[in-house]
């Protein structure tokens, strides 16, 4: 099914709609119906490919990643086939950007499995991630460690204006500056930043995780991140309360599990989460006194992840030196943000439209 593409499969299917994004460590399938505005998960399928696994060293995607890649999108195309959504849209982001090799290893996706893929830019994977955030970046209500349902973060206006989203990728970190109209309910992008820096490129990059590199690390992105705030004045606003910040990634939701003590992960309680400054930064401490070994055996890290924490850990320390702010947490995706444009573009449940939606939506959206 190409991206975008509608199924003939008659009206059962109208409001089922599907997507796929394969990223630089994961690929993940999100199956969905429409419901109440928005949407319920009716099937979602991931695993940790590491696609991009040697790509800094090599400029390349190696065979053994691409072959367990293919292992994963097979298993996607089994799901979508018992599941024949009406709309589908597949998209690969940083690790096929970069490779030398990305565009064919896309084709050979199409050849193998059927599934069209589309590699997407960094501007897109930012304002996907925008759109699938855009509910915690209106919403007033979040929670805290104490359960506590807030209104807004301390110091925060009660109707911010603008919005900063960071999303950390295995390849890249996206970073959205966004206006927010609040009583119109829209948001519009009007910075980014899509960073070639995510958590297997710094891992490959540097030699260790100790104190030295990990500090480097910090270092690296912030040097990186410095001509977006010259630029955009972020931290001028934060200051002044009118900003709400939200975090989509690994990194951030491990670090909200940590906070809130969790014996397992659980999506029900981290998603709205208000992780504060200071306790993030405790648990980043807590997870270089746990060690690798403990990040192995800690039940929201687990072997898959361990090695890739803290390298995630550093771009938000970076993130946090030059805009230091509680941060809400999102365990939201390009899925989300797929599947919202799709099911917005096809027009009113149980109505056909012809043609297909297109690869990119305006910035504007609406949320009500």
């Amino acid at each position: 099914m190409a991206p975008g593409q509608r199924s003939s499969s008659g009206s059962d299917n109208d409001d089922i709609f599907a997507a796929i994004d394969l990223g630089t460590n994961n690929c993940r399938l999100m199956i969905a119906a429409r419901a109440n505005g928005g949407f319920r998960v009716v099937d979602s399928y991931s695993r940790i490919v590491r696609l991009g696994e040697g790509l800094h060293r090599t400029g390349e995607l190696g065979e053994d990643a691409m072959t367990r890649t293919m292992d994963a999108l097979r298993a996607c195309a089994a799901r979508l086939g018992r599941r024949k959504p009406y709309g589908f849209r597949a998209v690969a982001t940083e690790a096929c950007r970069r490779a030398r090799n990305g565009r064919a290893f896309i084709e050979r996706i199409r050849a193998e499995t059927g599934l069209e893929f589309e590699i997407i830019s960094g501007r897109e994977e930012a304002e996907l991630a925008v759109e699938s955030c855009a509910g915690l970046l209106f919403s007033g209500i979040h929670h805290d460690a104490a359960g506590t349902v807030s209104i807004r973060a301390p110091g925060e206006q009660a109707q911010p204006g603008r919005g900063l989203l960071l999303d950390i990728g295995g390849g890249s970190t996206e970073i959205a500056w966004v206006r927010l109209d609040q009583d119109r309910r829209t948001h519009d992008v009007i910075g980014f930043i899509s960073l070639p820096i995510g958590v297997i490129t710094l891992s490959e990059q540097f030699s260790s995780q100790g104190p030295e590199d990990y500090r480097a690390m910090v270092a690296h992105v912030r040097e990186n991140l410095e001509a977006f705030e010259t630029t955009h004045r972020i931290g001028r606003e934060i200051l002044s309360g009118s900003v709400r910040v939200v975090g989509t990634s690994g990194t951030v939701t491990t670090l909200a599990s940590l906070d809130l003590d969790l014996p397992r992960y659980s999506r029900c309680a981290i998603d709205g989460y208000r992780l504060g400054v200071i306790n993030a930064r405790k648990a980043i401490s807590r997870l270089h006194r746990m060690g690798s070994r403990g990040m192995h055996a800690h039940p929201c890290i687990g072997p898959e992840r361990a090695s890739y924490v803290l390298p995630g850990c550093a771009i938000f320390e970076a993130f946090l030196s030059l805009w230091s702010s509680d941060i809400v947490v999102a365990d939201r995706g390009l899925r989300d943000g797929l599947l919202t444009r799709m099911m917005r573009d096809s027009g009113a449940p149980g109505t056909k439209r012809n043609g297909t939606s297109g690869p990119r939506g305006r910035q504007r959206r609406t949320h009500g």
